[in-house]
């Protein structure tokens, strides 16, 4: 299958989805190739449980070759769902901070140079807590693995309790970090829009772009979640629709495309459903791009 190369000028994107890992590690490579991908993200172990099984020698090997003959690059290793690295509970921090370490030491294992994480909830005990527990959690495991992995912060839709919905929430907790140029910001779509930064005119992807550049820096994007929302501006509705069937639409998908976030590598978390699957969403993207 031919993969979805956009071509813009003399600029190819990068363009890919989640994928699963079932089988065998190696075999997300195939599963991308399948589906024309020439970047992907996955989970590196099951993501709703907290115990992991070490990574097969003969696996990692395998999954290194075929990604170095696929072309495919780079590729991104999502943190499990159950991490909450803002938990005022210790339990649950104390396996969130263990698996974080453990994924920056997977990634580095397989050759992936990012890992990315949901920042968490603070459960009612407010953002200052929550921020407290994030940086300790991210300076304690960059102390105990010392690699070149990158941990991309992923922005939220702002639900209730949630920690990252602004990106002054996401500096403030990158500037307490030791190592910072081992930090990277992942940027989501639906996310961003359902917590109110407006991405559908090509004016105002504009201003939210010089927005995150003045607060974070631009330097700091290197990863796109392109999905579109359920919810309307400012819903904090964290519901991912299919490319241009959401609140956010063909119209704010053709001007992300066209701005700088359409540089980046992008990823889709769209739903698989009658309406559309997979590849339809990728082809979508190119359509519109």
């Amino acid at each position: 299958m031919q993969v979805y190369t956009i071509l813009s000028g003399a600029r190819k994107v990068r363009l890919g989805l989640h994928l699963s890992i079932s089988g065998s590690i190696d075999l997300v490579v195939d599963r991308a190739l399948e589906r024309g991908c020439n970047t992907l993200q996955m989970f590196s172990r099951n993501p709703r449980g907290w115990r992991s099984k070490n990574l097969d020698l003969g696996a990692i090997e395998k999954f290194k070759i075929k990604l170095r003959q696929s072309g495919i690059w780079p590729v991104f290793i999502h943190t499990p769902y159950l991490l909450n690295l803002a938990s005022p509970k210790e339990d649950i921090y104390h396996k969130s901070v263990e698996t974080l370490k453990d994924e920056l030491r997977r990634a580095a294992e397989l050759g992936v140079p990012y890992v990315l994480t949901h920042l968490g909830s603070h459960i009612g005990h407010g953002k200052q807590s929550g921020f407290r527990r994030i940086i300790e959690a991210i300076n304690n495991s960059f102390s105990a693995v010392e690699n070149n992995v990158i941990l991309l912060l992923e922005n939220t839709a702002g639900t209730k309790n949630s920690m990252g919905s602004s990106f002054e929430d996401i500096e403030h907790i990158a500037s307490g970090i030791e190592n910072r140029r081992r930090i990277g910001v992942c940027f989501d779509t639906c996310h961003a829009y359902a917590a109110g930064y407006d991405i559908v005119s090509r004016g105002a992807v504009k201003h939210t772009l010089q927005r995150f550049d003045e607060t974070i820096g631009l330097e700091e994007l290197k990863l796109v979640h392109l999905n579109d929302s359920k919810g309307g501006l400012g819903s904090k509705l964290d519901r991912h629709e299919h490319i241009g069937m959401g609140k956010i639409g063909e119209k704010g998908f053709r001007n992300i495309l066209k701005s700088r976030l359409g540089q980046l590598p992008l990823i889709l978390e769209t739903p698989i459903n009658k309406r559309r699957n997979d590849i339809e969403n990728l082809k979508k993207v190119g359509e519109l791009a």
